[in-house]
């Protein structure tokens, strides 16, 4: 297959699953394996064209970040508040992320850490959805410090391939009383600063070696993911509203259990 069809191929990759709690990473481990690359050679490829997903999140809430913006200016507490909450709940795997970036890159090439997190992830989404009640907490600024770093310890289970960051960060935030819209909305902007950080220690540490890829492709890559991004966005926080997180649980569950079948047989 020729690369370019490839680099868009995994852009949509990307852009699909990025902000679904299906774990993008795990999702272009697999592609990879699938179409028979190197994960190794693709590792930055797929670490930076999240910022084309993460543009998508400015985009469509550019009303939101101006509104903060906004608000910081008039000194209001909402504001306050919101700002406060994404920087908290981003500190953990800021700080994890730093400590143990060795051991997270060396299971990145595992296609079975992938399928058995995929499966794991499932499973547990299944339980929050029925045992959890529906929460009372519906705006990110409602949110208390000491829950948003609840939820920033969460998404540090995120770190295994395949587990999902908005996965995490979203069970997190309903298992300590946030509604669905707002616990989906929530994972959308604390992924700003976690995929900005992530992206500029990779460029920062591979900036002389961008892989098999090269640059300009991985622009495609990004605008590819920017594009597809914004219409899963909408599209998904219509199917959180109305039927919940179970259906992306069986999703992880006939993937993971087809992956590792595959893994094994092959």
């Amino acid at each position: 297959m020729p690369i370019i069809l490839v680099v868009i191929l995994l852009g949509i990759v990307e852009g699909v699953t990025e902000f679904l709690p299906i774990s993008s990473t795990g999702h272009l481990i697999l592609a990879n394996a699938l179409l028979g690359y190197d994960p190794e050679e693709w590792k930055i490829f797929n670490v930076v064209i999240q910022l084309g997903a993460m543009m998508a999140v400015v985009a469509l809430y550019w009303r939101t970040f101006l509104a903060v913006i906004t608000g910081l200016v008039k000194r209001e507490p909402g504001a306050f508040a919101f700002v406060r909450n994404v920087l908290i709940a981003f500190l953990p795997a800021a700080i994890l992320g730093l400590l143990i970036h060795k051991q997270v890159e060396a299971m990145l090439g595992s296609a079975t850490i992938v399928s058995v997190a995929l499966i794991a992830g499932g499973i547990a989404i299944l339980v929050i959805e029925r045992t959890v009640k529906e929460g009372s907490i519906a705006s990110v600024s409602a949110i208390s410090w000491q829950k948003a770093l609840m939820i920033g310890g969460f998404q540090c289970l995120s770190m295994v391939p395949g587990v999902s960051r908005s996965g995490a960060t979203i069970l997190g935030a309903l298992s300590i009383g946030v509604e669905r819209r707002t616990a989906a909305e929530f994972s959308f902007f604390l992924a700003l600063p976690t995929m900005a950080g992530a992206t500029a220690l990779e460029l920062y540490k591979y900036h002389d070696d961008l892989g098999t890829v090269g640059l300009p492709l991985i622009g495609l890559g990004m605008l590819v993911s920017f594009i597809v991004a914004l219409v899963v966005i909408k599209a998904f926080l219509a199917i959180v509203t109305k039927r919940g997180f179970g259906p992306f649980a069986w999703y992880r569950i006939v993937v993971g259990s087809a992956a590792l079948a595959w893994l094994t047989l092959g």
